[in-house]
C-alpha cells in the first residue's frame, strides 16, 4: 500500500489503520468483482472494523470507492517509480512502463484488477499514473523526443491504451504478454513522434527484475 507521514500518537494510528483495512477491504472488493453495490455492513465485516467506524472516515461508499482506486493507483505510481528510477530516457520511460504493467498483473494481480475494473475514470486523476505520465511527456517534449503538442491529449491515448492492455492481459492469458506489450509501446512511442526504427529498439530494452 502506498506510504504516508506516520500518525503522531496511538489514537492517531489506529484511526489511520482503520480508514486503511476499509480501503483495503474496498480494494478486495473491487479487485473480484468491480461492484460497488456492496453494502456498508459487509464492507465493514471484510474490514473486521465496526459498522459505525466507517461513517468515521467516509461519507458515503462512493468516497470509499474512489479513494480505493486511488490508492491502487498511488501503489502503481510508486511501483513505477521504484523499478524505472535510473530511467531517463522519456521513451524509455513510457515504454517500459507498458511493458511492466503486464508483468504486474501476474505478481500484483489484485492492484490490476481494480485498475481493470476502475480504472477508466481515473486515467486523469491527481495522484497515480496521471501526473507521472504528464511530467515523462513534458520531458520528452522539452528535448525534442517527442513531437506531440499536448500531453493531456496523449495520456488520454496512453492511460487507454494501458487499460486496454490490461484488460487483454487478463482475458487472453494464453497471449504472449510480454511481446504484445512491446509491440503496443512500439506503435505509441510512434505516436508520439518517435522514428520507428528507435521506436522498436526502445520499446525492446531489457526491463528491471520486478523481484
Amino acid at each position: 500500500m502506498p506510504s504516508s507521514a506516520p500518525p503522531r500518537n496511538r489514537f492517531e494510528r489506529r484511526r489511520a489503520e482503520t480508514r486503511q483495512a476499509l480501503v483495503r477491504a474496498a480494494r478486495q472488493i473491487l479487485a473480484e468483482t468491480g461492484d460497488t453495490s456492496a453494502s456498508i455492513q459487509l464492507i465493514a465485516e471484510r474490514a473486521d472494523v465496526g459498522f459505525g467506524s466507517f461513517y468515521n472516515h467516509f461519507e458515503s461508499k462512493t468516497e470509499l470507492f474512489d479513494a480505493a482506486v486511488r490508492d491502487a493507483l498511488e501503489e502503481f505510481g510508486q511501483a513505477f517509480d521504484e523499478h524505472l528510477r535510473d530511467v531517463d530516457d522519456p521513451a524509455e520511460l513510457v515504454a517500459a512502463g507498458f511493458r511492466l504493467s503486464v508483468r504486474l498483473a501476474e505478481s500484483r494481480s489484485e492492484l490490476m484488477q481494480v485498475l481493470r475494473h476502475r480504472g477508466l475514470g481515473h486515467i486523469h486523476s491527481e495522484s497515480g499514473l496521471a501526473p507521472r505520465a504528464v511530467r515523462d511527456l513534458e520531458a520528452g517534449i522539452a528535448s525534442g523526443r517527442f513531437t506531440i503538442a499536448d500531453p493531456t491529449v496523449a495520456v488520454t491515448a496512453l492511460g487507454g491504451s494501458l487499460l486496454a492492455l490490461v484488460e487483454l492481459r487478463f482475458a487472453r492469458p494464453e497471449l504472449d504478454g510480454d511481446e504484445a506489450a512491446s509491440n503496443l509501446a512500439e506503435m505509441l512511442l510512434r505516436m508520439l513522434g518517435v522514428p520507428p526504427e528507435d521506436a522498436r529498439d526502445v520499446a525492446r530494452r531489457p526491463l528491471p527484475d520486478l523481484d
